[in-house]
């Protein structure tokens, strides 16, 4: 129950305000657009995310390297610092001492400009302690009335205190660098989800892209259904058509060539029926005169007139055989005439062809060999007997004297396949193809009494299409000569 459902789904989407009956002009600039527009709001907000991200980056990055650099820059100023501290207290040299105070004020203006420009304030408060404790180191002792130096064992110790200092910011500098690397993988991820989330708009574009496609072609499809069945001959049925504009105007285009094609095979039919009714009619009182004649059976004739009448006697039939050829070629044009299928032994069609030409077969003592596997066909008794005659008459006309012709039926891959052999000259390559138009006619077999209409394989082509089925000619070459004429068409039919 839930397949019909869903197609039901379907076809109430397709059919959602009256979707179907906009032109393709109109349904090719929608789907467009709504394909274009999800790819390219995904396309602009990933760009502005990848911008986002460069920029911050690129923020980071600096950030990371004036911490870098300014630290390494503090720790070699307090190395200075300690070492003409150090070199004074030892020496007590005048120059050291100014070495020391120039120093001392190099550094503190590094810590005043550099250091504070971070918002930080853990970082900032550790620079302005450093900063204060560098501002009151002095190398002379504190409260004594005479100036001395203080000692280099007291000296360290307040270093070591700047030290510690320093490594406490050293430390906060690197908590800064590890936050802004974190804080840059953050955006990486999140911009790596934002993309991931950005390519769920792919399938949603495909889903647009199909439905506008499936619109698009689905009214197509129909439309060479219906050109299809023109092509097979079918013109009873009318041609209507509800969609998109343009194909509104090609069913109607449809519509009127197959009322004129089915007026024109109305009067072909109309035409071939009574024509060959008007010709049979007199044709069979001429044949029985002839016969007469021929007979003596009005009294005997000398050899000048017994050759006329012999004439006239081979005229008449081969003007029968034309007349039937056409009654023949009329059920190709009458579609009416292909509609009554039935349940048929195909071997029984064979083997009724082969008794239809039985005065042909002894008349050139041809010997016929069947290999035929019982099949029920499914199918036009009447057209089948029709395409069987033909292909056999051909191969009895060509067929040398004396000569073979074989017969195989079987089934293979669900088709009926049907060989018929003779040993004939065959027909070239170069002629295989115009065989198969009407009233084409090639060269005449030697010594052959049987006539030709060029319409034999016309009808033999157009019924066997009718029956969605093929034929394929086949010409063996010199010395073994032959044609191999191999019908092939749907075996779909019920039960043996």
């Amino acid at each position: 129950m839930k397949k019909p459902i869903k197609k039901w789904r379907i076809e109430t989407v397709l059919n959602f305000s009256g979707i179907r009956q906009w032109s393709i002009k109109s349904l090719t600039l929608i789907g467009f657009s709504l394909v274009a527009i999800p790819l390219t709001f995904a396309l602009l907000y990933g760009a502005n995310q990848v911008n986002k991200l460069s920029q911050q980056g690129s923020s980071a990055i600096i950030n990371v390297a004036e911490l870098v650099k300014i630290n390494r820059q503090l720790s070699i100023e307090m190395n200075k610092l300690q070492r003409f501290a150090s070199q004074y207290v030892v020496l007590e040299e005048q120059g050291l001492y100014e070495q020391f105070i120039q120093q001392k004020d190099k550094l503190t203006q590094m810590i005043t400009t550099e250091m504070v420009i971070y918002q930080d304030e853990p970082l900032n408060q550790l620079s302005q302690q450093l900063f204060t404790e560098i501002e009151q180191l002095n190398l002379h002792q504190p409260n004594s009335i005479n100036v001395s130096k203080k000692s280099l064992e007291l000296l360290q110790e307040e270093f070591k205190a700047l030290s510690s200092v320093s490594q406490m910011i050293n430390f906060r500098s690197n908590e800064l660098i590890s936050s802004h690397a974190q804080q840059m993988k953050i955006s990486a991820d999140s911009l790596r989800t934002t993309m991931l989330n950005s390519l769920l708009s792919i399938p949603l574009t495909i889903v647009i892209a199909g439905v506008f496609i499936l619109l698009i072609i689905r009214p197509l499809r129909q439309l060479s259904a219906k050109i299809y069945r023109l092509e097979q001959g079918h013109f009873q049925q009318k041609i209507t058509f509800s969609g998109s504009k343009e194909i509104k105007e090609i069913a109607d285009a449809l519509e009127l060539m197959r009322a004129r094609l089915h007026a024109l095979e109305l009067q072909k039919s109309s035409f071939i029926r009574h024509i060959s009714h008007e010709l049979k009619t007199p044709l069979a009182a001429i044949r029985e005169g002839t016969e007469l004649l021929y007979d003596n059976s009005v009294g005997p004739l000398n050899d000048d007139q017994q050759e006329i009448t012999n004439i006239l006697k081979v005229s008449v039939s081969r003007l029968q055989n034309l007349i039937e050829d056409l009654l023949d070629f009329n059920i190709v044009l009458d579609s009416t005439s292909l509609q009554d299928a039935e349940k048929s032994q195909l071997t029984s069609i064979i083997e009724q062809s082969i008794n239809d030409r039985k005065l042909d077969i002894q008349s050139k003592q041809v010997t016929v060999d069947s290999d035929l596997t019982p099949l029920i066909v499914q199918t036009n008794a009447k057209q089948l007997s029709v395409i069987l005659d033909n292909i056999l008459s051909n191969a009895i006309k060509y067929s040398p004297q004396g000569g073979k012709i074989t017969i195989q039926s079987y089934l293979e891959s669900h088709e009926i396949i049907l060989k018929i052999i003779d040993q004939g000259p065959g027909i070239p390559s170069s002629a295989q193809q115009q065989v198969f138009d009407a009233f084409y006619q090639g060269p005449p077999p030697n010594d052959s009494n049987i006539k030709s209409s060029g319409l034999g394989l016309t009808i033999v082509k157009e019924l066997l299409m009718r029956l969605n089925g093929d034929i394929k000619l086949t010409s063996f070459p010199a010395p073994k000569h032959g044609l191999m004429v191999t019908l092939r068409f749907p075996y779909h039919v019920q039960g043996k």
